[in-house]
């Protein structure tokens, strides 16, 4: 090795240093293998200009940014850490505990991974750190504090020198076995490919880990070194950090060929700075400046070679492209592929090069492995979490109300609450799969409701670990919390005192709105017009004096409506329309009579407060439940001032301040959610209602803090009950209302009939109506034309001369004759037209006949 390029192999970063001073003329170093070190001697790189290449210090905090000259050549441990993020949300869980080695490899990685986590909706739910050689009591005590969690997935970020002891510790405290998840970096396989072979002890206790090691390219050139390798050191493994060592020589080397062949020049200089460290232990002053670091180390960017772990090139921040792990699973004698790694991809089983000629994918429905046999040589996934035995039960906060006990309230026997919301909840905890070791503790004084919202709080301070009651799912709750599956609608009513409507003596015209009166009456007449032209020139009834057809028209008009009317219709168009015309009619008389029977037989209630609308715009005093959502909505979402809003404490309060009004010191309507105003209705012996329309759309559910797994579970179970009939069951036990009534208050207006339902008919009738008169005058002027009076071919040749001199064209029809046309009967016109044939036919017998005697005349 020439000696201006050296490699070193040390622990202890001043024996590094030392290894590095002892050379004065250094252009390049291949080390250190730990991220530790390599923090520390990338300062003095960094001030020689030297270029520093790691093959083993994978910290991700060794930036291009602060330590300029560090070049690392195998992966980042930032790729790693996201590997290990897609493998947990691929497999479904929400929280893991890192067991990592407490240096700054260890914390670095670990940082990074619960960033990574946090992407996907997961956490670390604890971090157990170990000391850098720490013994087997003190991994043991830090096992047993982890196993009293509930987490049951280990990420396992070590040193390869403990990491085995870690576990050879989980395997004598039972953690090895059914329902544990174990994932080991990269460590693990290191040490395996290093041990040549593997001993049978070390792979029993090491079945079902999952660990993810650096996927080197599969090549020609890897196979011969691997072969040359073995002949070599036939006892000793090879891992992938040999590979990237070997790499990282070559790279030095084809580097210092390119920097050679551009005629570059080696020069030394000495840095004023490190003179003035003459009383340091390292004697920095004897160090010298590669003058020409900085374009030695432009070079060494820019290479793009094939090594033995593959193509060789580095990316904006100095990492290698394409970083890639292989995912193992270890079982029976060693380590088994189920899959492949890649920032490119995700989780595949295709080895990554394959895929870099695609355009990148890595959404979830993209993501997949092989089976992978898990502790306890069980094939399905792990949960991924437990309530261990000797673990705390689950903390349920139930609010203590003082109204509406039915949903949810206190209960002197076990397990001290009741309600329906209770049995939902045990009924759903009973479908599990897994015991859950539960207390109820009751929150609020039991004088009033409490406030949800300061629940949900308590929820999120991790003082309660699930709310269960009459809880509803708003927008701002779920930020903070996990909602499951409602398992009862709900939403925002109006609740107002009603009365009797007094009946009208204009009841009759209600059933109709004004526009479709006007549309009704106005086609009555314009039918009526139609009928009378079509039958005008065929039938006698259709005429007479101008007034009598008049009143022909509108006795005809009207007449109709009740299938009364006396004229018959002679015409076939006539006929046509009144077909058309008396559908409509039958149509229209049926939904009449329906709608103003309605009208007068049901009871009709009637109330100031029609909705939440006139409710907002007028300024009397709202009543709202204690403790509920209902205020912030009414006061945050639709601007109605808080001193209108008036917090009533039970049902009895409910009713006295209806009865009483706004006028003495009453309210003029409440606003609650449905499921309580079901059972205020029931109570009240229907002298409230509700007015307008539900104005939320919402459900109650039970409130887990954020990230919570049992949340889902739960949510299966319910989905679970709701088909298996079991809510319905449940409502009907508390929620079985013995005298039910019509809640919602008729609205006169909704119950009017519009033009909407109508304008199909209508439509139909007027274009059957254009129809045939478009037929009808079409005929009339085909028989105008008819009974024009001839002319002779002079005449008719002289009239057009004379026309075209004195610009005006031939003679146009005439409106008055055209309305005589009309007005004459169609007998009449036959006849005329009868008549005017056969004179045409005579003349032309005649001109036939006067033709032939002159030409016999002329022959002498």
């Amino acid at each position: 090795m020439p000696s201006f390029l050296r490699a070193f192999k040390t622990s202890d970063p001043d024996s590094f240093a030392r290894s590095l001073l002892m050379e004065t003329q250094v252009v390049a170093a291949i080390g250190p293998q730990s991220s530790s070190i390599a923090h520390m001697i990338s300062y003095v790189a960094n001030e020689l200009h030297v270029p520093l290449l790691s093959f083993g210090a994978t910290d991700p905090t060794l930036s291009s940014l602060q330590y300029p000259y560090f070049l690392r050549t195998t992966q980042n441990d930032y790729f790693q850490m996201y590997a290990v993020t897609d493998f947990v949300s691929y497999s479904g869980w929400r929280q893991v505990i890192a067991i990592f080695v407490d240096d700054e490899c260890g914390r670095n990685g670990i940082s990074v991974l619960g960033d990574a986590l946090a992407k996907k909706r997961a956490r670390i739910s604890h971090k157990a750190a170990i000391t850098p050689g720490a013994d087997a009591s003190s991994i043991r005590d830090l096992l047993v504090s982890v196993n009293l969690m509930a987490s049951r997935v280990y990420v396992v970020h070590v040193n390869p020198d403990s990491g085995l002891n870690v576990f050879s510790v989980a395997k004598s405290l039972g953690m090895m076995g059914s329902g544990y998840v174990w994932i080991a970096t990269d460590w693990l396989p290191t040490a395996l490919d290093s041990m040549s072979p593997v001993d049978t002890d070390t792979m029993d206790l090491l079945q079902g880990v999952v660990a993810f090691r650096h996927y080197t390219t599969e090549s020609t050139m890897k196979r011969q070194f691997m072969e040359r390798w073995k002949s070599l050191r036939a006892r000793e493994g090879l891992n992938s950090y040999a590979l990237y060592a070997y790499d990282s020589v070559w790279l030095i080397a084809r580097s210092l060929d390119v920097f050679f062949r551009q005629n570059n020049r080696v020069t030394f200089s000495n840095d004023p700075n490190l003179h003035r460290t003459k009383s340091s232990s390292l004697q920095l002053s004897a160090l010298s400046v590669f003058n020409e670091g900085e374009k030695f180390l432009e070079i060494i960017l820019r290479m793009n070679h094939t090594g033995v772990t593959g193509p060789i090139r580095f990316d904006s921040e100095r990492n290698r492209v394409n970083p890639a792990y292989e995912v193992l699973n270890i079982e029976g004698t060693g380590p088994r592929r189920v899959g492949y790694w890649s920032n490119h991809s995700g989780l595949s089983v295709v080895a990554p090069e394959t895929l870099y000629s695609k355009p990148p994918n890595t959404s979830t429905a993209n993501q997949r492995l092989y089976g992978i046999i898990w502790p306890g040589e069980v094939t399905k996934p792990p949960r991924g979490w437990v309530f261990p035995n000797n673990g705390k039960p689950l903390r349920i906060a139930v609010p203590n109300r003082v109204s509406y006990k039915d949903y949810v309230s206190k209960d002197k026997n076990p397990p001290g609450v009741r309600g329906y919301c209770i049995d939902v909840f045990e009924a759903a905890i009973e479908l599990l799969p897994y015991p859950v070791p539960r207390n109820y503790i009751l929150y609020g004084d039991g004088k009033k409701n409490p406030s949800y919202d300061n629940l949900i709080n308590e929820v999120v301070a991790d003082n309660f670990d699930v709310a269960v009651g009459d809880i509803t799912i708003v927008t701002n709750r779920t930020r903070f919390v996990d909602f499951t599956q409602p398992f009862i609608e709900s939403g925002l009513v109006v609740v107002a005192p009603v009365k009797e409507a007094k009946s009208s003596p204009w009841s009759f015209l209600k059933p109709f709105t004004i526009e479709m009166w006007a549309v009704t009456g106005a086609f009555f007449l314009f039918v009526g017009a139609i009928v009378w032209i079509l039958e005008h020139r065929f039938n006698h009834e259709f005429r007479g004096p101008p007034r009598r057809q008049i009143i022909t028209i509108f006795w005809f008009s009207f007449s109709t409506m009740f299938f009364s009317h006396r004229e018959n219709t002679v015409s076939s168009l006539g006929r046509l329309v009144l077909i058309i015309w008396l559908f409509v009619v039958l149509i229209i008389n049926s939904s009449y009579t329906a709608s103003l029977t309605s009208i007068l037989t049901v009871q009709q209630l009637t109330s100031r407060i029609e909705g939440i609308d006139s409710l907002i715009t007028s300024n009397e005093p709202i009543g709202v439940q204690d403790g509920t959502f209902a205020r912030n909505y009414l006061v945050n979402e639709l601007n109605i001032s808080p001193h209108r809003i008036v917090p009533l404490r039970d049902e009895e309060h409910y009713l006295s301040a209806l009865q009483l009004g706004p006028k003495a010191g009453g309210v003029a309507a409440i606003v609650d959610e449905l499921p309580y105003i079901e059972v205020l209705l029931t109570n009240s012996n229907c002298k409230f209602r509700t007015v307008g329309q539900e104005f939320t759309r919402t459900g109650w559910g039970f409130a887990f803090q954020r990230d919570s797994p049992l949340a889902l579970d739960m949510s299966t179970a319910i989905l679970q009950l709701s088909e298996e009939g079991e809510l319905e069951k449940i409502h009907r036990k508390w929620l079985n209302y013995k005298h039910e009534c019509s809640m919602q208050i008729s609205n006169s207006q909704n119950s009017q009939l519009s033009l909407k339902s109508f304008w199909g008919l209508f439509l139909i009738c007027g274009i059957t109506c254009f129809i045939a008169l478009t037929v009808f005058f079409w005929r009339v002027f085909w028989q105008y034309q008819r009974l024009l009076p001839d002319t002779g071919e002079e005449e008719r040749a002289s009239e057009a001369t004379e026309a075209s001199r004195s610009g005006r064209g031939l003679r146009a029809p005439s409106f008055k004759e055209l309305v005589n046309i009309v007005d004459k009967r169609e007998a009449e016109i036959k006849e005329i037209l009868k008549q005017k044939s056969n004179n045409n036919k005579l003349k032309s017998s005649q001109s036939g006949a006067g033709c032939s005697h002159s030409q016999h005349s002329e022959i002498p």
